[in-house]
Parts: structure tokens; sequence; C-alpha cells
């Protein structure tokens, strides 16, 4: 995939708080990335300044290899759905998602294109080496201020030569009535491509109903927006966000607001909107569900830096360090000597593993998931100890082994009563081994 955002060594403080502590990042093409992190590590100012909404303290942010930062919000080949929607209460759900639209079409926005045109050629005219190439950028210029004002512009001149072929046709020739003829259809056909009032009030609509279609919305076009449910608003705000095309969508924690189970189900779609849409996502959220659910890549932060990146399967497999084992899903944290390749110690055992490349009798921190532990017979494992306490998690029972070293956290679907004697056995596969951080 090609790469479509970089952020170099990007730093933020707000007076003396310190945000972000020179972040890198890169970002691809029609990826789903979630910024992961507990509240205050940055996640949020992150996007906002992909966004141009907080400009950094240093650093840069580029699309496209070029550096935007001087570029306004508003300029932004980028969207934004935030938390609350901020829907338009006065319009129903058609006019919300057409409002873009009907903004990139107006008379105000049409002269601030033709400023923007202006003072872009600007700069190529006062660094052209001759007069020739000044006169063919000011033609060109005013050839592109044309097509702003009237999109029909080409149209019209195409029917401007067919009629002059017209006017050059031998009337006296036997094929003169047949050839002119022909010319008019083909100039009736032109007209019909003219971009009225009418024709493109109908393309709006073409593209109206075919984001709320993205979005699983036909039907509800005139429903006001006080009527719908939370995940049907947060859908009118991502189809408002899409339909003008961005490169990039932004959403910041936009299932915050709803119940767990439409939060759920809005996962799933979220991901499915993705794929349609074909467009990068950023998604900023603390809930490392939404982010193992949706994500493409996930980049775990902490206090400002960038802890992990990859995709969800590798972090939470693989975890760079502690914080980022705690914080994706529950784990036995367990301090260990990694005596040499293949063999770690803990607990006054060792065992075989399948990590190696640290130095010899390094002090390492070793991760086993509650889910890749199994209670075995007592004495058939080096682990054993008493059941301390059982809880019913729905698929499975949560069970707490306390052993005379620690209480080991364990899924399983088979129950054991509490204070009854066993042993927790796991294979090499199931140890993961990190440097201490």
């Amino acid at each position: 995939m090609k790469k479509l955002i970089e952020l170099r060594n990007v730093t933020k403080a707000f007076g003396e708080n310190v945000v972000l502590k020179g972040i890198n990042l890169e970002i691809y093409e029609n990826e789903f990335v979630t910024l992961l992190g507990p509240s205050g590590c940055g996640k949020t100012t992150t996007l906002r300044i992909i966004g141009g909404f907080v400009d950094p303290s240093s650093g840069e942010v580029l699309l496209n290899e070029k550096n935007i930062l001087d570029i306004p919000a508003h300029k932004r080949p980028t969207n934004t759905v935030f938390q609350r929607y901020a829907l338009f209460p006065h319009l129903d759900v058609f006019e919300n998602v057409a409002f873009g639209l009907r903004m990139h079409s107006n008379k105000v926005n049409i002269q601030m294109q033709i400023n923007k045109l202006k003072e872009d050629y600007q700069l190529k005219i006062e660094h052209a080496q001759d007069s020739k190439t000044k006169k063919l950028l000011k033609d060109e210029l005013n050839n592109e201020i044309e097509l702003i004002k009237d999109p029909n512009i080409h149209l019209k001149l195409k029917i401007k030569t067919i009629k002059e072929k017209i006017q050059a046709l031998d009337k006296t020739s036997a094929d003169y009535k047949t050839l002119k003829e022909n010319y008019q259809k083909e100039i009736k056909t032109i007209k019909a491509d003219f971009e009225t009032p009418k024709v493109r009030e109908q393309r709006l609509t073409d593209k109206v109903m075919k984001y709320l279609a993205m979005v699983n919305l036909q039907g509800y076009e005139r429903r006001s927006v006080h009527k719908l449910s939370g995940g049907q608003q947060q859908r009118v705000a991502i189809a408002r966000a899409l339909i003008n095309e961005p490169k990039v969508l932004l959403l910041d924690e936009p299932l915050a607001a709803l119940d767990l189970k439409l939060r759920q189900e809005m996962q799933y779609e979220l991901k499915e909107i993705q794929r349609n849409a074909g467009i990068t996502f950023i998604f900023v959220t603390h809930d490392q569900e939404e982010a193992l659910t949706m994500s493409d890549k996930i980049v775990v932060m902490n206090d400002g830096e960038i802890q992990q990146v990859g995709k969800p399967e590798d972090i939470y497999n693989e975890p760079i360090n502690t914080f980022v084992a705690k914080f994706i899903g529950e784990s036995n944290i367990i301090e260990g000597i990694m005596i040499d390749d293949y063999i770690v110690e803990f607990d006054g055992v060792k065992y075989p593993c399948v990590d190696y490349g640290f130095k010899r009798n390094q002090d390492v921190d070793i991760v086993l998931r509650p889910e890749d532990l199994d209670i075995v017979p007592l004495g058939t494992s080096p682990i054993s100890g008493v059941v301390d306490s059982v809880a019913f998690k729905g698929v499975h029972y949560e069970i707490d082994v306390k052993t005379k070293d620690r209480i080991y956290t364990i899924h399983t679907t088979d129950y054991q009563p509490e204070g009854k004697e066993v042993s927790v056995s796991f294979e090499k596969e199931d140890i993961h081994v990190m440097e201490k951080w």
C-alpha cells in the first residue's frame, strides 16, 4: 500500500504540560488505524494535529510526502466525526448529509476556489523564467477560473465548434441534409450533459442516496434527526463526512455515547463502511475491544509516546512491554530470568520457550494470557495451588489459583470449586518474554 500520512518527531506542549513527546508514525492508504490508549495519553491530540485543529509545537505532518502544517483544517482532504456527532437539528437526514455538497457549490465557495487558484498561480507566474511562459500560465489561470464559474464551458466550446462545422457545410452537397442532422443530434446529446440547476440537484440527490445506502439508512432521508437512535445519528454523521470524498476520515471516540450492544454492532458496521468507502480511517478510542475488532493497525499510546504499532494479532500475542500486555486484554505478568535462548526461569522453575535473542541471565517480564492456562490435576505440573475465587463470565469461568508465589488468573470452560487444590499448566508457545521497560 502507498504511504498516505507521516508524522515526523511531532511534539505538543500546552504550557508546561507536554502531551506528545516526539511521535513518529506512518499511515497507509485504505487502512483502518486505531489510536489506542488511556485518557490523557495524547491520542486525541494526535488526531487533531492530523486534522489541522491543533498545531504541533514541533515536527512535521506529511500528506503524500508534502508538509501540510500550513494548510488550514477546512482545506485539508480530511473530515472528522466527533463524539457528539454535531448534526444540524433543524435539518432532516437528507439535508444533513447533503450539507457539505451544497456548501461546496455555493457562490461563496466558488469565490474561495478562485482566490486560492489565483494565489497558487501567482507564485508560478512570479517564478516563471520568460514572458512566454508567464503568458501561458496566465491563459491557463483564466481558463481554470472560467471553468469554476461555469462548469459547462467545455461543453459550450464543443457546441460552438460543431456549429462552425455546420456553417462550413456545402449546402449544394447531396449529403448536406444528413450531415446537418447528425451535427444537430450531437449538439442535442451534449446539451443533455449540461449542469443545469435541475441536473445538479438530481446528481446531488443520487449521491446523497448512495451514501445513505452505504450506511444502511435507506428510507430515512426525510426523518428528523431527533427521531433517530444514537447509532442512526452516528451513521448520518459518517455519511455527511464521507460524501465529500475525503482521503482520510478522522473519528474521535464516536462510539462512546452508545450503549454496549449498539456499540458492538457499530464496530462491525464501521469496518464494513470503511471497506466500501475505500478510504483511510483513523479512529481514536480507549476501548481495547473496539481496537481489536475493527483495526488493520493499532497504535498503542501512553504518556505522550507510542508504545507499539502493529496488527491486532501481533499487539495481543506479542506485546512489546508490560504496559501493552496489561492494557490489551488480561495478563499474568511475571518477573523472570532469560537463562539462555529458548530457556526462561520464573518462580524457581526453568521452562522451555520460543523466545531468543536476549542476553544470558537477563531480567525479563513474562506474559501468560489467562486463556492459555489450563487447570490440571494436582501434581501434574510444577505450578500448584488452591482455587481462590471463581467468577462466571458467560462464555467462560474466570478462576484465580493462589500459589506460593502469586495468583494466576485462568479463563476456562471447566468449573472448579473454591478451595480445591489444583495444578496450572501451559505450553512453551504460551510463554511470551519481554524486555523490562
